[in-house]
């Protein structure tokens, strides 16, 4: 449910709702927003708390301006008068509350033993904030997420205190509550405000730029010079420039809109179905959520909560991206020859833009990399990449006074320019800041009431030790949030209430190691003792593995949480922990691309002129692959392998991809029978199997095979027919 990237003349439009002062007023404040941004991030470090309430406040302001509750009649003066008023009272709320921290600690330590001591003001202030988080979350995404914050609050008011079992909680006093929203590091202007406020608006900032300066340009020219003379090469242009549009915006939506104007219509005019073509664009923009190096901001939030440094997350996805776009591919290539379809058509390449976009595109993206890669932090590398986007667009305006006419056609980043860039990157980072900043009123609820490790012992005791059924549950939920959530909403709620349990039956194995050769330190046997459980004293003899199942199953999740850091070494359970995490990630993606609620599908849909459902389905059926790659991150070392472990299980995971898409599409180069079936069925098992060269080799084999000769019998079919 992201914002896509507008163009930034229309963004300005957006802004400049009546043409007059109020509406250029606003535009000015978004792109001096924008510049304190990249200010307070590189020279001017403003307190935490503050510098985040004042991320909320400006944020607040413009959703109020832009996404009016009065509808038709939002351009009448009353509502625009409303929309102003409102805007700023949030706004100083939360300046009001940041402030006055420092003064609720002083008071309410000078009256010992008393509740937190809020002025009238400061509850008025509070409550606002509150209601706001509420109300502009609902205006941004609709109703989900309003929704769990009452719940959240309710839960830890007076609801938690009427539940049964793991998840009753004691009920807190209002004043505790509306202090610890506000001010727990867990809370509005905590962690994932920090997030928002020091990456994630940055790198959409980043994003503005590079569409203005016409990087995007590069992203069609490039993709149309590399696939546009192979069958099928319009969807093969689809599936690059999503790829490259995606280290770009990190958004499905934003990369539908932005690539899907230009490659569904190709694809239709290559002969490709229009839902086809739809669910292609779909399935290939789903992708850029899942692209390095922005992630959809999930890999900020994933290093916040992990801890794990934001380079390692980034260098871990770039294999798991490009097997799923090539996953994407192969069913397009599958497709041209089933139908017939992606004859070659005339896809002509203007050189002049891609040059000229392709070093505005290049140069800022190496100097982002290579500064992540020397350790400086996300945000600062940002800053530096706008810097140098900047400079490179002006450079390419003197080769173009230069070199003969036609060689360049450059964006040159003046004033007006670049204020076009900041409105829209700007515009794109309101959603996500809003929400961002309201579900850390839930966060608090969660971690103040502890339902968290309630919720993962139900997944445990559900998936009764099984990996593979705990990811399908979580698979589930994951698409059952993502109806009415953003992907990166759903990503963190999964996270906080699932990770855990999810990277502890990961560790399980481990310790079941451990009970099958015998714990010999007494300290750590007798850890054991506290289970009911009749092998619980034997655990220094050892025993079969089922026994040690047995017994690991029967560990109470309060004991699991003590004993596994004791038997599983800290290195090896962040392994775990950061492989919970993208598989939780991968699997929140799949609510772009699966009805009944797919906005990516429904996007590309109404660009093809197909039905929204029917392309959310073949959306659906093309985006296997974010199904596949969590699957490798549980059972094989993808994320955690030596960089030659992790090229051969993706480079043979290909194979066993192409196998399931041909066996779910029933066909390869030509027509499959069940004799190739059979061959995909075993090449794709081989293929999967991690770190096996005998069998890697083999599956490969079979695959490769049914390639060769459902090819030569389609042809040979052919040949009859004429």
């Amino acid at each position: 449910m992201s914002e896509p990237i507008e163009d930034p003349r229309e963004a300005l439009m957006r802004f400049d709702r009546d043409n007059g002062l109020l509406g250029w007023s606003v535009a000015i404040f978004a792109v001096a927003f924008g510049i304190w941004h990249v200010v307070t991030n590189v020279y001017w470090i403003e307190p935490g708390k503050f510098q985040n309430a004042i991320h909320f406040a400006g944020f607040a302001f413009l959703a109020s301006m832009l996404y009016s509750p009065f509808g038709a009649r939002s351009e009448t003066t009353f509502a625009r008068a409303f929309d102003l008023a409102y805007g700023l009272a949030v706004a100083a709320a939360a300046l009001w509350i940041a402030w006055g921290e420092n003064a609720v600690y002083d008071r309410t330590l000078a009256v010992t033993g008393q509740s937190w001591q809020f002025t009238p003001l400061d509850w008025i202030a509070g409550f606002l904030l509150i209601f706001a988080a509420i109300d502009l979350s609902r205006r941004v995404s609709g109703w989900v997420i309003p929704i769990l914050i009452v719940l959240s609050l309710s839960y830890i008011l007076f609801l938690g205190g009427h539940l049964p079992g793991v998840f009753r909680a004691a009920s807190l006093p209002v004043d505790d509550v509306l202090f610890r929203s506000l001010y727990n590091d867990e809370g509005m202007f905590g962690i994932l405000a920090d997030i928002s406020s020091t990456n994630i608006t940055l790198f959409m900032i980043f994003g503005g730029f590079l569409v203005v300066s016409g990087a995007s340009n590069f992203v069609i020219e490039i993709s149309k010079i590399v696939a546009g003379r192979i069958k099928g090469g319009a969807a093969f242009v689809a599936v690059i420039s999503s790829a490259l549009t995606g280290t770009i915006s990190g958004s499905a939506v934003a990369n539908t809109a932005s690539t899907g104007v230009i490659t569904i219509p190709l694809m239709k005019a290559n002969g490709f179905r229009p839902q086809f073509a739809g669910g292609v664009e779909a399935a290939a923009s789903t992708g850029g959520g899942i692209m390095p190096p922005i992630m959809g901001a999930g890999a900020f939030v994933m290093a916040s909560y992990t801890g794990i440094p934001y380079g390692t997350i980034v260098a871990v996805s770039v294999v798991p991206a490009i097997i799923y776009f090539l996953s994407v591919a192969f069913i397009v290539r599958i497709e041209a020859m089933k139908y017939d379809a992606g004859a070659e058509i005339d896809m002509t390449v203007d050189r002049a833009k891609m040059f000229s976009g392709g070093l505005v595109f290049v140069i800022p993206l190496t100097v982002m990399v290579w500064m992540l890669l020397s350790g400086v932090t996300p945000s600062y590398a940002a800053c530096w990449a706008i810097a140098s986007l900047i400079g490179t667009s002006w450079a390419t305006s003197v080769l173009a006074m230069i070199l003969p006419k036609g060689t360049f056609k450059p964006v040159t980043m003046g004033p007006i320019k670049i204020g076009e860039a900041l409105i829209s990157g700007v515009r794109s980072s309101i959603m996500v800041a809003i929400l961002l900043v309201s579900i850390g009123i839930m966060n608090n609820a969660i971690v103040t009431s502890g339902v968290g490790n309630g919720f993962s012992l139900m997944i445990a005791q559900w998936s009764q030790g099984s990996l593979v059924l705990a990811i399908a549950l979580i698979a589930f939920a994951s698409l059952v949030l993502g109806m009415g959530l953003p992907v990166t909403a759903a990503y963190i709620i999964l996270a906080i209430l699932t990770a855990p349990a999810l990277a502890g039956l990961m560790a399980d194995s481990l310790v079941v190691d451990a009970l099958v050769v015998g714990i010999s330190d007494p300290t750590q046997a007798a850890l054991f003792f506290l289970v009911d459980h009749p092998l619980a004293t034997q655990v220094g003899a050892g025993m079969s593995p089922e026994h040690a199942w047995s017994l690991v199953a029967a560990i109470p999740f309060e004991l699991a949480v003590t004993i596994r850091p004791v038997l599983v070494d800290p290195a090896i359970q962040m392994t775990f922990l950061l492989t919970a995490h993208m598989i939780i990630f991968w699997l929140s993606q799949d609510s772009n691309v699966t009805p009944p609620v797919c906005l990516a599908a429904f996007a590309a849909a109404g660009i093809a002129g197909s039905r929204p459902m029917a392309t959310g389905f073949e959306s659906w059926k093309i985006a296997k692959g974010l199904y596949v790659v969590p699957l490798l991150f549980a059972y094989t070392p993808l994320i955690s392998g030596d960089w030659h472990e992790v090229l051969q299980i993706g480079g043979f995971a290909l194979f066993g991809v192409y196998a399931t898409n041909a066996l779910i599409q029933w066909y390869s180069e030509g027509p499959i029978g069940p004799v190739f079936a059979v061959m995909l069925v075993a090449g794709a098992v081989g293929a999967y199997w991690p770190l096996n060269w005998a069998a890697n080799l083999a599956g490969a084999a079979l695959v490769v095979t049914v390639i060769v000769l459902s090819g030569r019998r389609a042809r040979a079919q052919e040949a009859v027919v004429a």
